[in-house]
């Protein structure tokens, strides 16, 4: 077994740069068939984005995953279709999905993306269900997660996936390690690299995100795209109830997992919790991310000042 560490074991080696400014430096990213100013996409979680945060997102170049709990899909599509916009939503592996997708074949809404999202990414169901979706969605960018291992990515890929979602038990609202032992939790970064040596296909890294070097570290040890939830959370655009303890206001976070998800009273893989009221806009946040990685890019040398040249970057693992 490769030895495992995760991002705060991480220290990232400068490199001889040649950029002038670091606001030349390129931060947008193909993915599928577009391409968005970051490589950074909120969580799918209903305490992260909704049909409105999902229309601005798209309207202002950034990817998206709208998630799956209790959506009108066929009305959000026939929307983003009719403001010609792309689409990305969420479904699962149940008998439900199955009836969407047919739906939605039947009103000719086919998605650009669709995100395959259940907890346990490496399983019979989401085989067959990714197979159906590549057979009857043939030109619809299919993700499928989450998963933690190399072995699943070479899977998923192999059924039919254009790009797999890494990470289990490593979200801040997820208890999955503490319920059932199983994860890569306290090694994500290894984990995300030891999934990208074998990748054809982008990889999404999906949790562990506190800061945002660790999303940096998440591209340099091969994501293509990082999943952010909690650092997502408390915004102005972020669906969760605002609600004030002793004079300070706070948002609700919950795991998509937890028992707040749509009354789910079984199988409780997540939390509830409280997130400060930042009282300001996502869209500052993603500015923010921008410029650290803007300076992440000169740091890595900017040659060409492209966000590619993160991939060439060396670092130590420090104990």
């Amino acid at each position: 077994m490769s030895k495992k560490f995760d991002f705060d074991k991480i220290t990232l080696i400068p490199q001889y740069s040649q950029i002038n400014t670091r606001s030349e430096c390129d931060t947008s990213v193909n993915f599928g068939e577009h391409r968005f100013k970051l490589p950074v996409v909120p969580a799918n979680m209903e305490s992260i984005i909704d049909e409105r945060l999902a229309i601005q997102l798209a309207k202002n170049g950034y990817f998206y995953i709208l998630h799956r709990f209790e959506m009108d899909v066929v009305s959000f599509i026939r929307r983003m279709k009719s403001e010609k916009l792309f689409s990305s939503i969420s479904i699962g592996v149940n008998d439900d999905s199955y009836e969407l997708i047919e739906v939605l074949l039947f009103q000719d809404l086919i998605p650009e993306f669709i995100t395959v999202d259940i907890a346990h990414g490496h399983s019979i169901k989401m085989k067959k269900m990714v197979k159906y979706l590549r057979k009857k969605l043939p030109n619809t960018f299919i993700i499928g997660g989450n998963v933690c291992t190399p072995k699943a990515v070479t899977d998923l890929e192999e059924w039919g996936c254009d790009s797999v979602k890494v990470g289990i038990g490593g979200g801040s609202a997820c208890t999955t390690y503490h319920s059932t032992g199983f994860g890569n939790r306290g090694w994500q970064a290894s984990m995300i690299k030891d999934c990208a040596k074998v990748a054809k296909k982008p990889i999404i890294a999906d949790g562990s995100i506190k800061e945002h070097s660790d999303i940096v570290k998440s591209l340099v040890l091969g994501g293509s795209m990082v999943m952010v939830g909690g650092m997502f959370a408390g915004y102005n655009e972020s669906p969760g109830e605002v609600f004030e303890i002793e004079d300070i206001k706070y948002k609700t976070f919950w795991g998509s997992a937890s028992s707040s998800q749509s009354g789910k009273e079984n199988r409780i893989e997540g939390i509830k919790m409280r997130i400060p009221y930042k009282k300001e806009s996502i869209f500052v946040k993603l500015k923010q991310i921008e410029e650290s990685l803007q300076s992440a890019i000169s740091y890595a040398g900017g040659n060409p000042a492209i966000l590619d040249s993160l991939m060439s970057v060396d670092y130590v693992v420090v104990k």
